[in-house]
């Protein structure tokens, strides 16, 4: 098994991601074989991670996985890797209400080291107390040192590793050029990013020269094989034809990786391209993304929304791939867009409302499941009418609160505004 260690922050915005994109390629450079991960439900920068190891980069869910899924997947990572770099989500410790499900959760059952990325724009001598309190507040959370973000001059640095006395191992000077843009669910996709590659190498370079890669080796800890293996979820079929393109991206890879890994085939189309699933496909896996940005090219692709009138197999779609699935998606400026139909559901991008957390689905009669299962719903459209329809699960928040049911089914075809990422331990 390979050693590995966790980036985490004291907050979102921190600049994390940027750090970890900087290390991986810059240990990569180092010659080493890096591997990495995701914590928590973010489906857009393991896309980024992938850009700057070459490697699938896999979502490590303490809320929604349990122990031996979790192995199972840094198993899988672990392969031929020489370390394994995971980025945690929002703050070290911050999860569900009430419930298991952070970075330092993770980090503590893994028994790995924490570095943590702070940002330094704001920072001097009270720094030191940021970090005291973060290395202490835990005492099964180990948090080895810490990587400086945004670091304002020679003098700013300086003062900075006074106060915090050895404890830095790097750091990243300020600079408008590492900055990656962002849009309503999160980072801009790695794939829309044209500089994308001058991008990990300018954050490489950046990390590499003011970071001791070495004592970052020497920190990360060893991954134990427990050898375990669970998988987080039956594939949909044996021939799965997958939307795979900037409106249709918010697929998890571990899922897609353990449908290969158990013997379905999984071959993959673009609707923006108008293109159509696979004519051997006996299901069609239409995920989240962005629809409501090609709303009107969507509706003009008339071969790919004839396809799915005419398919005959399992049809399901998450989240934009719902929306898709409905009879009118509105976009922001209030103009609707007639999708294929095969769902009574309307709805629209005109007015945002955020719908944001972890869900509790138990699946209704027909779904494509019949086991428990973990998911998380993050959007900014809502339904403005539904119809007629069997639903698809019945759901409860992180807490265990009832929510009202998620989903529609019409025969064959389904889905919910919920990304399902396993099946519940």
């Amino acid at each position: 098994m390979a050693k590995a260690l966790v980036i985490a922050a004291p907050s979102s915005g921190c600049g994390k991601t940027v750090i970890t994109l900087g290390l991986l390629r810059a240990l990569r450079k180092r010659g080493l074989r890096v591997a990495s991960a995701k914590v928590g439900p973010d489906y857009i920068d393991p896309r980024f991670h992938e850009a700057a190891t070459g490697r699938p980069c896999f979502n490590l869910d303490p809320w929604a996985m349990d122990r031996a899924q979790i192995r199972t997947l840094l198993r899988s990572l672990s392969g031929d890797a020489d370390i394994i770099v995971i980025e945690g989500v929002m703050g070290l410790f911050d999860g569900p209400d009430g419930a298991a499900g952070s970075t330092a959760d993770l980090a503590s059952s893994l028994g790995l080291p924490v570095i943590l990325a702070v940002d330094a724009r704001h920072q001097a001598q009270s720094i030191a107390a940021l970090f005291h309190g973060f290395s202490t507040f835990r005492p099964d959370v180990s948090v080895a040192g810490i990587l400086l973000n945004r670091v304002a001059s020679d003098r700013h640095a300086a003062i900075l590793h006074r106060a915090l006395e050895g404890k830095v191992l790097g750091s990243l000077r300020q600079d408008d050029s590492l900055v990656l843009p962002s849009r309503h669910l999160g980072l801009v996709q790695a794939e829309e990013n044209q500089d994308l590659e001058t991008f990990i190498e300018t954050a490489a370079l950046a990390v590499a020269r003011e970071t001791v890669l070495d004592r970052i080796l020497e920190i990360a800890g060893q991954l134990v094989d427990e050898s375990v293996i669970r998988d987080s979820l039956p594939p949909l079929g044996q021939r799965i034809a997958i939307a795979r393109d900037t409106a249709f991206a918010f697929a998890y890879p571990h899922l897609l990786h353990q449908w290969h890994r158990s013997g379905a085939t999984l071959s993959f189309f673009s609707p923006l391209a108008n293109e159509s699933a696979a004519s051997d496909s006996d299901a069609i896996f239409l995920p989240g993304g962005y629809p409501e940005l090609h709303a009107a090219r969507l509706a003009a692709n008339v071969e790919f929304i004839a396809s799915l009138r005419k398919f005959k197999g399992l049809i399901y779609g998450e989240c934009g791939g719902y929306m898709v699935l409905g009879e009118v998606l509105v976009d922001a400026r209030g103009t609707s867009h007639a999708m294929a139909g095969l769902l009574p559901v309307v709805t629209s991008f005109a007015s945002r409302k955020l719908h944001l957390g972890y869900r509790q689905l138990t699946p209704e009669p027909g779904a494509p499941w019949s086991s428990p299962l973990r998911g998380h719903e993050f959007h900014y459209s809502s339904i403005v009418h539904e119809g007629a329809a069997d639903r698809l699960f019945s759901a409860r928040d992180a807490a265990g609160r009832d929510l009202v049911p998620m989903g529609l089914r019409r025969g064959k075809v389904m889905g919910s505004y919920a990304h399902v990422i396993c099946e519940a331990s």
